[in-house]
């Protein structure tokens, strides 16, 4: 593991995210410039935990790992 992490955000109603990927994709280009590494392993101690593996190409974030659908739906953007 290359950085352990948490995730708060009281303001909108979640105390702690389980495992943030939003979070991670703006964690991993400060760790990797400190670590020298394009791939990256982390770790969120919440409750829950979860490991989360990082891969940065340029200005992409890629997570790898295994996830969990909360939430599924559909928007429609009007023509402009």
């Amino acid at each position: 593991v290359d950085f352990i992490s948490r995730s708060f955000f009281p303001a909108v109603g979640v105390n702690e995210d389980p495992v943030c990927g939003s979070a991670h994709c703006g964690l991993a280009p400060f760790w990797s410039l400190r670590l020298q590494r394009n791939e990256l392993v982390a770790f969120q101690c919440s409750s829950r935990g979860g490991r989360v593996g990082l891969k940065l190409d340029g200005d992409r974030v890629s997570l790898i790992g295994a996830g969990q659908v909360v939430v599924e739906g559909s928007f429609t953007v009007p023509d402009f």
